[in-house]
């Protein structure tokens, strides 16, 4: 039984060399709603444009569902700068899916992230349009490899499994990425206010 599972994101703040990952949150929407107005990015997630309402619902049952891990990706440098809201710091986003209900070591990705290590995922599959050929690409570089094309839904599905020197590899690629309360930040920036005024 995986109920809750996903939402151990809710308050995980993943900060990286170049990148921190935090839950997507209220306050993420409006920059993501209007990222998703681009044609070219709807077709390349294969998106339906949706109205500002529409997306905070989607974001609240992102957040809710318990098969989904969703995060924003943000720019670390203007991030840690302290001169600029995450809205401003957002660069993208990386979503998991639990998809098999028989499998809960399978997870479906938009975007690479090792998340075998909080969540135990073996393997990760991604279902591409068949024309969107840069992201097949792009998974194919990161050691994908196409198991099925579906003519009738125009896209292939890739995968990378997790063996044990492949867990190990990326274990040690992550080893400088810091896992902390993604409120943390806040609280921070409070008590560096507070030294400054004392």
């Amino acid at each position: 039984m995986r109920t809750g599972r996903m939402r151990l994101n809710a308050e995980v703040e993943l900060r990286g060399r170049v990148v921190v990952l935090v839950p997507y949150r209220a306050t993420h929407v409006p920059r993501y709603h209007q990222w998703m107005q681009s044609e070219e990015l709807q077709k390349l997630t294969a998106s339906e444009p949706l109205t500002l309402e529409q997306e905070y619902q989607m974001q609240r049952s992102w957040r809710e569902d318990a098969d989904k891990c969703t995060f924003i990706v943000l720019d670390k440098l203007r991030w840690v700068s302290g001169s600029y809201t995450e809205e401003d710091c957002m660069v993208g986003d990386v979503n998991l899916f639990l998809t098999d209900a028989e499998d809960s070591t399978m997870a479906e990705i938009e975007i690479m992230i090792a998340g075998m290590t909080k969540l135990g995922i073996k393997t990760f599959q991604a279902k591409i349009d068949l024309e969107n050929t840069i992201s097949i690409a792009m998974f194919q570089n990161f050691h994908f490899k196409e198991v099925s094309v579906s003519d009738v839904f125009q896209e292939a599905t890739l995968l990378l499994t997790i063996d044990s020197c492949r867990r190990k590899w990326l274990i040690k690629q992550m080893n400088h990425v810091e896992e902390k309360r993604y409120s943390q930040r806040l609280e921070e920036a409070i008590g560096n206010i507070h030294q400054s005024t004392d």
